[in-house]
């Protein structure tokens, strides 16, 4: 199973500890060089990639399960991947963002063609062709918010959480784009040629994020594994 490092891996864990997974002691050594880690489950292992890789490592089958925010789905539309479960973590939307001065001396609805800097370059080119805009995307892996006060350009798209980073850095959201969470993702493959060992485990996590299951039926899925 690959997990991606940062918030996300923090908030899933209590979903692990729900169905029974205990990882070696080495998986929460935040100094620990290792990469793959044994569990509690003979049948689990997890490894810990960057969130994009998630979904790399499940398409191509590396690794059978995962959890990635759907901002990495929709980046990617990988084919081999199936995402069967919202697991109601990692809560954040994406967005167009501007500087705070700028934001009230232009109208969305006027955009022809637009500059942007991004760590979603499809994302935001699907967007804004859907309303007839012509998008220049530049693809930046990290720190996005120095873009505009650099002169790279003058709007960004990128994940908000709380809109403290943008305002921070001198910028103001002007334009939702989507609603952002974790789900669970199985490689497609995987499932239709294990679909016992796999369907149980999509079951496992079903029963870990349903707030009205019992506590009962919640133990039983996590000992059925």
């Amino acid at each position: 199973m690959a997990l991606p490092q940062g918030r996300i891996l923090t908030e899933v864990m209590p979903l692990l500890q729900r169905i029974g997974i205990d990882p070696e002691p080495a998986f929460r050594d935040s100094k620990s060089r290792k990469l793959r880690f044994a569990t509690s489950d003979r049948g689990l292992d997890l490894i810990r990639v960057r969130s994009f890789d998630v979904a790399t490592f499940v398409a191509f089958g590396a690794a059978q399960l995962g959890v990635a925010g759907n901002d990495v789905l929709m980046e990617f539309d990988y084919s081999e991947i199936y995402a069967p479960l919202d697991l109601d973590i990692g809560h954040c939307h994406m967005a167009v963002a501007a500087p705070t001065d700028w934001v009230g001396h232009e109208d969305p609805a006027s955009w022809s063609h637009l500059r942007v800097a991004t760590k979603y370059p499809e994302i935001a080119r699907r967007h804004f062709a859907a309303r007839g805009v012509q998008a220049e995307c530049i693809k930046l892996n990290g720190a996005i918010e120095l873009a505009p006060r650099l002169g790279l350009c003058r709007h960004i798209v990128d994940l908000v959480q709380t809109g403290a980073t943008l305002k921070a850095n001198g910028l103001a959201e002007i334009e939702h784009i989507a609603d952002i969470t974790s789900r669970l993702i199985v490689n497609r493959p995987a499932l239709k040629t294990r679909p016992e060992e796999v369907g149980g485990w999509i079951e496992r996590f079903r029963a870990a994020t349903d707030p009205e299951m019992p506590e009962t039926t919640r133990v039983a899925a996590a000992s059925a594994g």
